[in-house]
């Protein structure tokens, strides 16, 4: 959204084009939007009537699919790979925790999933990378990385003296708040870690307070978690995240795997609410300021953090200052945008000398163009049939 909002005040016309069925209940209006098909020559009409100066693929999986399509029918176009959170690292973290084995490196260059969005990386011209330490892990296996990566973190409106002036103070706030996309594997074990280690030791000093948890498509085993007794409900979908966030006085976000940075803890920040998370959860988000709460991995430590910042207003408050902080430093809408647009016009101006100088990338997008091709020609053929 917040890229949508960039290239249209930059006055580009934007269009979505979804393999997606559109849900008029979740939908943004303010776009053109296209419904295309995988693995069909209607997109090559599509796209080479269109003629985009610039293509966003949302993910190395669109640009897996669409990428060569593009190249073909497009070949001017400027190709930016939005890569969300680096998917590899979240997948090859996700084995280690399951396997019970400490993640490293290594780990990660072996993973199947590496290796294809790494291609995909090398194929566009420019990727943007929400995590600094991303950035870092793909240097080591990308030539001339600084080309071709581009530190873009969350972009938000940087906040004044005022900014939480009309959020809930300390004493008009209750409960403890989880909120988390329920497909997600990450935010699952967490809420899980939550019922089983964490929150026990919370109830047992504060039997009076709530864990509220919400998320849309929550599976089984976490809604049938629900239990008034013990204080752990499990709301579902919140129609309004911002508006539970700040009721809350603290936000706990246990994560033990992932990649990216977490929007439930810069949602936090903006609310005025500080969180209590692990190193994973606040990675690639602080830099060197103090965290909005407290960093911690160890289930007994993060509970009695979380009990401390509840009941201490003192602490609450230059918690929630240091969040305000971090937003300043590190999320300034107005820095992060001037940094992308000089990145592009600097492409877009030298377009054919920039691919010149990422041969790799060259390369690859020649043996895509030879395999991708022709199986998608397969499957589209087969599919008629």
């Amino acid at each position: 959204m917040q890229l949508v909002s960039f290239f249209q005040e930059e006055g580009y016309k934007v269009t979505i084009a979804s393999t997606a069925e559109k849900r008029e209940d979740f939908s943004f209006d303010a776009v053109e939007t296209v419904n295309i098909l995988l693995n069909h020559s209607s997109f090559d009409v599509f796209i080479k009537e269109m003629q985009p100066e610039m293509v966003l693929f949302d993910r190395f999986m669109s640009e897996e699919q669409f990428g060569w399509r593009l190249t073909e029918n497009t070949p001017n176009a400027l190709k930016i790979l939005d890569t969300e959170d680096l998917h590899s690292l979240r997948k090859s973290r996700e084995l280690a925790f399951k396997n019970n084995s400490i993640w490293t490196s290594e780990m990660w260059k072996a993973h199947e999933m590496t290796q294809r969005e790494v291609a995909s990386i090398l194929r566009c011209d420019i990727s943007l990378m929400i995590s600094d330490f991303e950035i870092k892990l793909l240097s080591q296996v990308i030539p001339n990385a600084e080309e071709l990566l581009l530190h873009l973190p969350f972009m938000v409106a940087t906040p004044d003296d005022n900014a939480i002036a009309d959020k809930p103070k300390f004493e008009n706030r209750n409960d403890f708040l989880f909120i988390g996309f329920g497909g997600h594997a990450p935010n699952v074990d967490a809420i899980l870690y939550l019922k089983k280690e964490i929150w026990p030791i919370i109830q047992s000093k504060l039997p009076k307070v709530k864990l509220n948890i919400y998320g849309a498509n929550f599976p089984q085993k976490i809604t049938q978690l629900h239990n008034t007794k013990e204080g752990f409900i499990v709301h579902g979908w919140a129609k309004n995240a911002h508006e539970v966030i700040s009721n809350a006085r603290i936000l706990l976000a246990p994560i033990r795997f992932g990649a990216g940075q977490k929007g439930k803890l810069l949602d936090a920040m903006l609310c005025g609410t500080p969180s209590i998370t692990t190193t994973i959860g606040a990675e690639g988000m602080q830099n060197d300021l103090e965290w909005n709460g407290q960093i911690l991995d160890d289930p007994k430590a993060f509970a009695y953090a979380a009990i401390e910042a509840y009941m201490n207003q003192e602490t609450w408050m230059k918690y929630q200052e240091n969040g305000q902080q971090i937003l300043i430093q590190n999320f300034n809408k107005n820095q992060l945008e001037k940094r992308l647009r000089f990145k592009l016009n600097q492409i877009r101006n030298n377009l054919d000398s920039h691919r010149d100088t990422n041969f790799i990338g060259k390369l690859l997008q020649h043996q895509t163009m030879a395999s991708s091709k022709y199986m998608s020609k397969w499957i589209e053929a087969k599919n008629k049939y």
